[in-house]
């Protein structure tokens, strides 16, 4: 496996990056925030982007995708985590649209993939529960029996964009314990389905959130993803995809943050030289620079191992993320030290790298998390 940029990645790599920074500045972060915005990211921008074939990338052609991979849009979103870009890629295209894509029938893909890929509709996965954990297996949330379909009760917590999405594939419990392996399945679900309520959160990064409420939502055949009882490795591999999305968005965010932070260390001086000649703060910053190119390595293995479908694709996907929820959060720390007083006030950008770092580090699983899981895939 060669750990390289082909051509047309580095072109897309390019464009991405040139377009973040025209369109989406670190600034448009803290107007969202500050505005309070019902949907926390712009449809107009979110539309531009799926004109410019990004949200269509790991999508077959018949959806009007690219069928570039993992591979590809993970060049995307490392740009887009440069200036920490809000727009919904982790829901839609990696939670949502991975879910139809690998388990939806021919109906649901046609009804929605399209769509989705021409940016014209948001989806989204309710998967996560109270005291679950990382657990993805642990689920209350019952589907009961109803004639030849079934009503959904229960609640999901930490539902990304769940209040703006068009469609939620929820996650629940057709058989068996709360925390059996087997029993789950997965239902697409409108967002105007009766007995369906939606309450809007925050993250401390400002990125939205939602409870789910199923009061009895009906539910057909037809709206089942996947096959009945068997959603619980649907979800992992969903999961797993969206894990390496994430991960290669904090690949984007820490490389911005360490960069910011080295020209901020060749700018301030102390004693009448800049602080980045002192030896201390050399040592530190050389160890960013090897975690974050250890990170780079790790992303694009998983994404390439993902895409090439090869046996041990997820426990490279928990090795990227335990790099880089570490990473990340040791580059966050150190970019507030090392901007001392005024990396602690709002006023500065380098805070929000700090926020983001701290909820993607939790997202999908911390690194304690991945690095049992690698273990326990790895048979230790």
């Amino acid at each position: 496996m060669q750990l390289v940029l082909t051509e047309d990645q580095e072109l897309l790599a390019k464009t991405a990056a040139d377009f973040a920074a025209e369109h989406s500045p670190v600034s448009r972060v803290r107007a969202l925030r500050d505005a309070d915005d019902a949907d926390g990211f712009s449809r107009k921008l979110w539309r531009q982007m799926a004109e410019l074939g990004w949200v269509g990338i790991p999508f077959p052609e018949e959806f009007g995708g690219a069928d570039m991979g993992l591979s590809g849009l993970s060049v995307v979103l490392e740009a887009l985590g440069r200036t920490l870009a809000p727009e919904p890629f982790l829901s839609t295209v990696l939670l949502g649209g991975q879910a139809l894509l690998l388990g939806g029938s021919e109906g649901q893909k046609s009804e929605w993939l399209p769509k989705l890929v021409e940016g014209e509709r948001l989806l989204t996965l309710a998967y996560q529960e109270r005291r679950s954990r990382y657990d993805l297996r642990c689920v209350a949330t019952r589907a009961e029996r109803d004639g030849s379909g079934w009503r959904l009760r229960g609640e999901k917590i930490q539902v990304l964009d769940g209040t703006c999405a068009d469609g939620i594939v929820v996650v629940a419990r057709t058989s068996g314990e709360e925390r059996a392996a087997d029993g789950i399945t997965l239902f697409a679900l409108r967002r105007d389905a009766p007995g369906l309520r939606l309450e809007r959160q925050h993250r401390v990064d400002s990125r939205n959130t939602a409870l789910v409420f199923l009061d009895g939502v009906a539910v057909g055949a037809e709206d089942v993803v996947g096959a009945e009882g068997r959603g619980g490795d649907l979800l992992e591999r969903v999961v797993d995809r969206a894990t390496v999305g994430i991960c290669a968005e904090m690949l984007g965010s820490m490389s911005e943050a360490f960069e910011r932070t080295l020209g901020y260390l060749k700018q301030r001086e102390q004693f009448g030289v800049p602080i980045g000649s002192f030896q201390a703060l050399k040592h530190r910053a050389a160890q960013q620079f090897i975690e974050i190119e250890l990170c780079r390595s790790a992303v694009m293995a998983a994404a390439r191992a993902v895409d090439d479908g090869v046996e041990d694709a997820a426990r490279l996907v928990s090795l990227a993320k335990a790099r880089c929820s570490d990473a990340a959060i040791l580059v966050a720390d150190e970019s507030i030290q090392m901007h001392g007083g005024i990396g602690m006030t709002d006023e500065h950008e380098i805070g929000f790298y700090l926020k983001r770092a701290r909820v993607a580090e939790l997202t999908f699983g911390d690194a304690a998390y991945h690095r049992d899981r690698w273990a326990r895939l790895g048979g230790y």
